[in-house]
């Protein structure tokens, strides 16, 4: 038998997908006065979009430089490194979803448009592990942990400036 916690619980969890799933919905579908869908903020320019991807490419190869020092590879692991790099690395800068094409979609349209999208993300993090279990087959246990350590610092340090980015874009917590 559910108890009133239980159910509170259940309740609050569906209210917060249901919000969630809504402005995720029209923030995809350009949602927001902005084209980029974000409040009085226009999609960035191409010179702005390839100027963003160098530095990004310049900042990972950095990254990735001090990662590869760190693990002292030696000269038989050097190959499976450079495949995982190659495999991680993007090599164009992505397209951005045709913010027009959305307009007028319903919302299973829009729905459908962001689970291919989320497909094709799959794929390619897909491509990702398949490329670092093949390194860590080569990496020794004081290896493996440098990575593990490394590849952590580094999806903290993205989402903590994901979030805190955007929190204060909004004007704070809770705007």
């Amino acid at each position: 038998m559910m108890t009133s916690k239980t159910t509170l619980r259940g309740l609050i969890g569906a209210m917060a997908l249901l919000a969630c799933s809504a402005s995720f919905a029209q923030a995809a579908a350009g949602g927001g006065s902005g084209e980029g869908g974000w409040p009085d903020r226009p999609a960035p320019s191409e010179a702005q979009r390839a100027e963003f991807f160098a530095k990004m490419k310049a900042h990972m190869a950095k990254r990735q430089a001090e990662i590869h020092d760190k693990l002292k590879l030696s000269s038989a692991q050097e190959s499976t490194w450079k495949a995982f790099i190659e495999a991680v690395t993007p090599n164009s800068l992505p397209t951005p979803p045709d913010r027009k094409g959305w307009e007028g979609l319903n919302a299973p349209a829009r729905l459908e448009k962001m689970l291919e999208r989320m497909k094709e993300h799959q794929a390619k993090l897909q491509a990702h592990l398949s490329a670092l279990k093949s390194l860590y087959a080569v990496l020794n246990p004081e290896q493996q942990k440098i990575m593990d350590e490394s590849l952590h610092q580094i999806m903290h340090e993205r989402m903590r400036g994901r979030m805190h980015g955007r929190m204060y874009e909004r004007g704070g917590p809770g705007f």
